[in-house]
């Protein structure tokens, strides 16, 4: 498995770099100025990195659902509905409002509400890290002594 993992990953990395050398081959103006040139330097790269995308996600979906049959299910629930809980306090407090965006288009006021729930989410996981630093810090302090 190593061996395959290994050859799988020198020829991606090839095909990666021929395909980035071709695009500078090609050049900025010419794939600014030509946009069937555009599609046929540029997407296949694309493609590529989006294959790419797509396999780590199935790894790291796989660990993920591995790890948690394998691993303490309690402590991982238990950290799931912390986190989905304050994403609803996070949602109960962020206000909404309609906003026009630069391109002509509007976000709605449900949208402006979820963006301000994921900020406000942010900065309270955010304090809840410091929180925890300092108390871990402090409690290896205290057991030094």
């Amino acid at each position: 498995m190593s061996n395959i993992l290994k050859i799988f990953k020198i020829v991606v990395g090839v095909l990666g770099a021929i395909l980035f050398f071709r695009i500078l081959n090609v050049g900025d103006e010419a794939l600014e100025a030509d946009t069937a040139l555009q599609t046929s330097v540029m997407s296949p790269f694309m493609y590529l990195a989006y294959a790419i995308l797509l396999i780590c996600i199935g790894f790291v979906l796989v660990f993920v659902i591995k790890g948690l049959f394998s691993g303490n299910v309690k402590n991982t629930l238990i950290g799931l509905g912390s986190f989905v809980v304050i994403l609803v306090v996070s949602f109960l407090l962020s206000e909404g409002q309609e906003t026009a965006l630069r391109d002509g288009e509007v976000l709605s006021e449900y949208g402006s509400r979820w963006v301000s729930a994921g900020l406000t989410m942010f900065y309270i996981l955010v304090v809840v890290a410091i929180l925890a630093i300092v108390a871990s810090n402090v409690k290896g302090l205290i057991s030094k002594s």
